[in-house]
C-alpha cells in the first residue's frame, strides 16, 4: 500500500506545472457548471472551457471522470473534470470524485486538485482511498498509483488548520486502506494465527499493548464459541486484545470484530458460488484493528480497547456439529443449530470479554448476516443496539459517507431464539428477520445499562462489483471511518 504524496500549495491551477489538473463539475438543472476552485482555470479557457466540456459530453454526474487536453492553455498538459453530481456539493461527493479521479490518473507522477478548495479532509481521504491498489500477489502490476497531488489551499482557516487537517485526514484514509490490505489479502496467507501476528506488529508499533490467546490460553480461559468455531481448521482460532491508553482519557471505549479469516459454513457448508468472497469475513477484525492503531495516530484523549476473536470455520471430522451445546466464555451456553452462524459465537465470546474492562460503550463489528444484504443492499450497514447510542451510530455512519440504517430489536424475534437444551440457540427455526435476530442474540452477551451498537456491514465490507467513487473492486475498509468520526466524538462530547 503507497499512498499519494499530499502538499497544500498556493499555486494557481492554471501556472502549475504538473502532469494534470482536477476540477469538479456539476449538474445544475439542465447546465453544467463549474465548481468553486475552477475560476482560474475557466479564465485561462477565455470564459468556453464549460461549452468545451459540454460539447465533449461532459454532464457533472456522479462519478464521472473526462480527461481533456489543455492545449497549452494550462501549464498542464491535462484537465480532469470529475462530477460532483446535482445539487450541494456535499463531503461526500467531495470524496467520491476526489477517488474516480485519483483512480483514472493511476500512472500519473502528479496533479494538483481544486477540489481541496470546496471540502479539504474529504479531497485528501477522497484521494487516498480512490488511488489505493493491492497489488502484492501480481506478478505485473501494471500502473503505479498516482504519486504526487498539490491541494489547492481554501480560501477560509489558517495554515496550521489546513496542515492538522491534511494530517488527521490522511492518517483516516491510511487506516481504511490497511482494513481493506487485511481484506484482500487471500486466505491461505492470513489465517488465524497469522493475521494475530501482523495486527499484534502494527499495534506494537503505534505503542499499544499487545497480547495474543492462542488455543491452549482459549481453552484454560473458556472461549467455548471461538474454539467450537475453529475445531474443524488445522489453523487453531486466535483471540487479539490491544489497549490503547489515551492522554487524559476522560472515557473508555470497548471495539470488537468478527474475524473468520474464511467461512465455508462448516458442516452447514455453503454454496460454492462466490464462496472465494468469504476471504473477507473478517473484515470486521480489520476495522477494529486499524481503528485501535489509528486511535494511538490520532491521541484521542480515550481509552479503547479492542477484542478481536479469530478463527476459520471448516467442515472436517473434528468441526462442530448442528447440534452441538458450547458453554460461551462467562458461563452462557448456546445450541448451535446451524454452523453457518458462526461469527455470532466468536463475537459473544469477545464481548464478554471487553465487557469485563468496564467500558462506558462498546461498539462491535461484523460481516454478520446475509439477511444485511437483503434488507439494505450492499452500501447500506445495518446498526442495532442501545436505542440512543444506536441512532448515534447510525447519525455518524451516515455523515462520514459511508452508511448506515438504525434497525429494531423487535421482542417477539428474541422468543425464538429460545433453545430446546440450553440457555439460547444461535438462530432461529425460520429466515424471517434475521440480521434482527442475530442482534438479539449478541445483545444477549451485553451487560445491562451499557451503550452498546452492532454494525453490520456484510454488503458494505466487499466490493465484487466494478469501481465506484473511492472504492475499487475487494476490500472497502468500512466502517473504519465511522468508528475514528464516532471516537471523536465521544472524546469531544462523551
Amino acid at each position: 500500500m503507497t499512498a499519494p504524496k499530499l502538499s497544500l500549495t498556493a499555486t494557481s491551477a492554471d501556472e502549475a506545472t504538473v502532469d494534470a489538473v482536477i476540477i469538479g463539475t456539476r449538474q445544475d438543472g439542465e447546465h453544467l457548471v463549474l465548481a468553486p476552485g475552477s475560476e482560474a482555470v475557466a479564465a485561462a479557457f477565455d470564459g468556453s472551457l464549460v461549452d468545451v466540456l459540454s460539447t465533449l459530453g461532459v454532464t457533472g454526474k456522479t462519478d464521472e471522470v473526462v480527461k481533456v487536453p489543455t492545449m497549452g492553455r494550462l501549464a498542464a498538459p491535462v484537465l480532469v473534470a470529475a462530477g460532483l453530481g446535482s445539487g450541494e456539493a456535499t463531503a461526500e461527493r467531495v470524496r467520491r470524485a476526489s477517488g474516480a479521479a485519483a483512480r483514472a490518473l493511476a500512472g500519473t507522477t502528479r496533479a494538483l486538485s481544486t477540489l481541496s478548495t470546496v471540502d479539504l479532509q474529504a479531497t485528501v481521504e477522497g484521494t487516498i482511498l480512490g488511488a489505493y491498489r493491492f497489488d502484492t500477489y501480481r506478478s505485473e502490476p501494471g500502473d503505479a498509483p498516482l504519486a504526487r497531488v498539490d491541494l489547492a489551499s481554501p480560501g477560509e482557516g489558517t495554515a496550521k488548520e489546513h496542515r492538522a487537517t491534511v494530517k488527521a485526514a490522511t492518517a483516516i484514509a491510511e487506516a481504511v486502506n490497511t482494513a481493506r490490505d487485511f481484506v484482500n489479502t487471500p486466505p491461505n496467507d492470513l489465517y488465524p494465527a497469522s493475521f494475530a501476528e501482523r495486527a499484534a506488529a502494527l499495534g506494537k508499533a503505534a505503542g499499544l499493548d499487545v497480547e495474543i490467546l492462542d488455543e491452549k490460553a482459549l481453552r484454560k480461559a473458556g472461549f467455548g464459541g471461538v474454539l467450537g468455531v475453529g475445531m474443524g481448521s488445522t489453523r487453531p482460532p486466535r483471540v487479539l486484545r490491544m489497549t490503547y491508553r489515551g492522554p487524559k482519557a476522560r472515557k473508555k471505549v470497548a471495539l470488537v470484530g468478527k474475524g473468520i479469516t474464511f467461512d465455508t459454513g462448516g458442516i452447514s457448508i455453503k454454496p460454492a458460488a462466490n464462496m472465494d468472497e468469504m476471504t473477507s469475513d473478517m473484515s470486521g477484525a480489520a476495522a477494529i484493528v486499524a481503528t485501535a492503531v489509528l486511535a494511538a495516530k490520532l491521541k484521542y484523549p480515550l481509552e479503547v480497547s479492542a477484542t478481536v476473536p479469530m478463527a476459520e470455520n471448516m467442515p472436517s471430522g473434528a468441526a462442530y456439529r448442528p447440534g452441538d451445546v458450547l458453554t460461551m466464555y462467562g458461563g452462557k451456553t448456546v445450541e448451535v443449530l446451524n454452523t453457518d452462524a458462526e461469527g455470532r459465537l466468536i463475537l459473544a465470546d469477545a464481548i464478554v470479554r471487553a465487557c469485563e474492562d468496564g467500558p462506558d460503550y462498546l461498539v462491535e463489528t461484523a460481516t454478520l448476516t446475509g439477511a444485511q444484504v437483503v434488507a439494505l443492499g450492499r452500501r447500506t450497514a445495518g446498526i442495532m443496539g442501545s436505542d440512543e447510542f444506536r441512532d448515534r451510530v447510525a447519525a455518524i455512519a451516515k455523515a462520514t459517507g459511508e452508511g448506515g440504517w438504525p434497525m429494531p430489536l423487535p421482542d417477539e424475534l428474541r422468543r425464538d431464539l429460545d433453545s430446546k437444551l440450553a440457555d439460547l440457540a444461535n438462530v432461529t427455526g425460520h429466515r424471517w428477520g434475521g440480521m434482527l435476530a442475530a442482534g438479539h442474540f449478541l445483545s444477549e452477551f451485553v451487560p445491562d445499562g451499557l451503550p452498546w451498537a452492532h454494525i453490520d456491514i456484510a454488503g458494505p465490507a466487499y466490493n465484487n462489483g466494478g469501481p465506484w467513487g473511492y472504492n475499487g473492486k475487494g476490500g472497502t475498509g468500512v466502517p473504519v471511518r465511522t468508528l475514528a468520526a464516532l471516537l471523536a466524538d465521544i472524546a469531544d462530547n462523551g
